[in-house]
């Protein structure tokens, strides 16, 4: 399932310049080569078969698992295998307090959706000019910060990473309120921060590519065994 060659062609083993090297990456470290860090992609593999078996475990559960990547190299990857296996996901902006304060976020989101029905029924054909005007600003601006997210109706019991560097607020949001986490680490990450942290590039979209699409393997098949196990439930009742 997990063939060396493919990593190699996806150039997940490229890590950054020695100059950005965290010393915490050190264990995963192969060798340099021409002045960048070499990583083991055996190891590679090893915690990203933890991270899915995690993930696959958790899927089966029926819970909900976030997708955060902003860099340009990571949205349209993250939004993609999301959206796949129906999941939230991050690929604009970190909206701070997310996590930590869910309930006041979880507000605004109602606030559009109202707005948005209200719409569809018509209900602001009723109103002045100036004041749709105004409607509709408040609804670009909350589905801009919201619109990934707001099918999130409760926590996320575990968040998936692409560059956890970048992504520093998710991360210690996620920490802060003991959410796990399953993070892509390059050269420059420290990997202890992060429940599994899968060594490898995460600045070129090949390789994200690749780590991703066996995280939401993992989950698709744990989704479906949720989902089998619920119809089978619902048989019996």
């Amino acid at each position: 399932m997990y063939k060396v060659s493919n990593f190699l062609k996806a150039g997940v083993h490229f890590g950054h310049a020695i100059s950005k090297f965290n010393p915490k990456m050190k264990p995963y470290i192969l060798r340099k080569n021409k002045g960048i860090h070499i990583i083991d992609l055996y190891k590679t593999i090893k915690n990203l078969c933890l991270a899915c078996n995690y993930l696959k475990k958790i899927a089966t559960s029926g819970k909900v698992v976030l997708f955060v990547g902003t860099k340009r190299q990571a949205k349209n990857i993250i939004a993609y295998y999301a959206k796949k296996i129906n999941m939230p996901y991050i690929k604009a902006r970190w909206l701070g307090g997310l996590l930590t304060n869910f309930s006041t976020i979880q507000k605004s989101i109602s606030k559009m959706k109202v707005i948005e029905k209200n719409k569809s029924l018509g209900l602001y054909n009723l109103i002045s000019k100036k004041e749709r005007l105004l409607i509709s600003r408040v609804h670009s601006k909350l589905k801009k910060n919201l619109g990934t997210v707001s099918q999130l109706q409760v926590l996320p019991d575990c968040i998936i990473i692409v560059d956890i560097n970048k992504e520093k607020p998710a991360v210690n949001e996620a920490l802060k309120l003991g959410i796990p986490i399953v993070g892509i680490a390059d050269t420059n990450s420290n990997p202890e921060k992060i429940n599994f942290p899968i060594p490898g590039n995460d600045d070129n979209s090949k390789s994200i590519n690749l780590i991703l699409y066996y995280i939401s393997n993992a989950l698709e098949i744990g989704r479906d065994l949720y989902l089998k196990n619920k119809n089978k439930d619902y048989a019996k009742s």
